[in-house]
């Protein structure tokens, strides 16, 4: 069992406290969720638990932490490391060999264990997270997702007594992230381990959590049963959403559980509901809002009077020596709508962000922008034709303060960040913000530069629900505007809010394109939770709630 007893953390040259007198328990085979908006200070708490707070992030930190009743406040990570396993926001930032087999096996060598332990335990692993067939690779040829499973990996090979996740499931298609929690259940309910998870994604991990610890703002943490904390936290998933607009109690925290209170809803023009997947599609939302809760991204059309095709790609193919990354890949962005791109870990999303944005190398295939292919321009002149915000926003982030970087981004920088991630100081180091404010201070730059197409990969990871409808929006007023936006994403409910339409990446092919209506009825694995609970068509909350208030 672990203690957190007052514990305080100030950072350094700041008299504001992130965390204050935080007292938590956890027990031995729990599974505890922290929960909270960014920036609200959960990687901070989970750095505590492990030792690298305030370590290696500098502060003062008052209070203390017990390991089944002897403190180890003071004991250094590397004495942790066989008790407590940590996995950060970024996998690669931990990573200290070349090869996925190598890194599983890291951890067992400093500590010791037997050769033939370290074997079994290695097999084990890599069956246990999908990645057999990554042994061999190099952890720098790994798709963000990849390398998140095999960071996962490395710690699970240790056999912790309790596992600290930072954001676990961010880089994971919504299978892998399926396959990850799954995994990490057995480990509480078969083997009693203790699981501590920061997710900005609740919807993933609240069917599998025992408590919430749900932190503020002001540095204190409420901690209780998720359908109690879920009832007034101002972060929630679509089913408690849902719940809560249709004055369902309890809330449902499951799908399952969303589907038996459907029965009784009645929607407009299907009164008397017996089956939720009788519900069908809403009608065509010509007329649809277009705030940020609603994100009604399909009436796109109204706001723009064209199709013209902002980007054209023909038939691009891409290899990795001799291993095919895509292969005859073609697609079109449309100017005034958002197409998503979503796809499993490792199926060339980021590849073709990379060769639209032309840094990419491209065995064969034609880009087209403005009658230009940005691979033979200079980065300069690339850059007023496709902004990309890379899976690694700090990349961008080289200057000394928040309002270095705002200013270097132009006038609407700042207010662009505000937009996404309200509150952060100008005098802060990027490097001292947490992944998702970095990610909205990074994003904030490449949207102030107002290119005419706009590639994002990833664009939601650490950001909370809040600051994913404020992302929304401003995709919106970037189609508007009349600009093309591509978003690569594994995160299907920012997809239902925001998207006009959906391409579906495997193995470097198109296998799937249309509108994201059709697109997420097609699989279960890209549905939204509402149209799991209403079936195929229906995408978030707002849609229902009218639907319910028309019926």
């Amino acid at each position: 069992m672990i203690e957190l007893r007052r514990v305080t953390f100030t950072p350094p040259d700041s008299s504001e406290h992130v965390l204050k007198d935080v007292d938590l328990t956890i027990e031995e085979g729990e599974l505890l969720l922290v929960s909270g908006p960014t920036g609200s200070g959960k990687s901070t708490l989970l750095g505590v638990l492990a030792g690298l707070v305030p370590r290696f992030s500098g502060g003062a930190l008052e209070g203390d932490l017990l390991l089944d009743g002897t403190s180890i406040i003071r004991t250094p990570p590397r004495e942790r490391a066989g008790i407590i396993g940590y996995v950060g926001q970024d996998p690669v930032a931990g990573f200290v060999t070349d090869t996925v087999e190598e890194e599983l096996a890291y951890g067992m060598e400093q500590l010791g264990l037997a050769p033939a332990t370290m074997r079994r335990r290695v097999e084990e692993t890599l069956d246990l997270l999908g990645i057999a067939d990554l042994r061999q690779r190099s952890l720098r040829t790994l798709s963000g997702g990849q390398q998140q499973r095999v960071a996962i990996g490395s710690v699970l090979t240790t056999h912790p007594r309790f596992v600290v996740l930072d954001e676990p499931t961010s880089a994971l298609d919504p299978t892998a992230a399926e396959d990850v929690l799954a995994t990490i259940t057995r480990l509480v309910h078969d083997l009693g381990t203790s699981v501590v998870v920061a997710e900005h994604r609740l919807e993933r991990v609240v069917p599998f959590a025992d408590r919430i610890a749900l932190l503020v703002g002001d540095g204190s943490v409420a901690v209780g049963d998720p359908a109690d904390i879920l009832e007034t936290s101002p972060i929630v998933p679509p089913l408690v959403e849902l719940g809560r607009e249709l004055g369902w109690s309890p809330l449902p925290l499951t799908v399952r559980d969303a589907r038996r209170r459907a029965r009784g809803v009645a929607l407009a023009d299907r009164v008397g509901l017996t089956e939720p997947d009788q519900a069908g599609p809403p009608p065509s939302s010509s007329g649809g809002s277009t705030s940020a809760f609603v994100g009604r991204a399909a009436s796109a059309s109204e706001r723009v009077e064209t199709n013209t095709v902002t980007l054209s790609a023909r038939s691009l193919t891409v290899t990795r020596g001799r291993t095919p990354i895509l292969h005859d890949v073609s697609i079109e962005l449309p100017a005034g709508r958002v197409t998503a791109l979503m796809g499993r870990n490792g199926s060339g999303k980021s590849t073709l962000l990379w060769t639209l944005q032309g840094t990419q190398k491209r065995l064969a295939g034609s880009v087209d922008v403005a009658g230009k292919d940005p691979a033979t321009l200079d980065p300069d002149t690339r850059r007023t034709l496709v902004g990309l915000l890379p899976q690694t926003a700090a990349d961008l982030l080289y200057l000394e303060t928040v309002a270095e970087e705002c200013d270097a981004g132009g006038p609407r920088t700042r207010e662009i960040l505000d937009s996404l991630v309200p509150g952060i100081p100008d005098d802060q180091h990027p490097r001292d913000l947490s992944e998702g404010q970095r990610l909205a201070l990074a994003l904030s730059l490449i949207l102030s530069a107002d290119p005419p197409v706009v590639l994002l990969d990833e664009p939601t990871r650490g950001l909370d629900y809040a600051a994913k409808h404020a992302l929304a929006e401003i995709l919106r007023e970037l189609t508007a505007a009349g600009k093309a936006v591509l978003v690569a994403t594994h995160d299907v409910e920012f997809v239902a809010e925001a998207a006009d339409d959906v391409v579906v990446l495997a193995d470097g092919e198109v296998v799937s394109a249309g509108d994201v209506r059709s697109v997420t009825a097609e699989s279960p694995a890209f549905a939204p939770q509402v149209s799991k609970v209403f079936g195929p068509g229906w995408l978030h909350v707002r849609e229902i709630v009218e639907a319910v208030g028309e019926g």
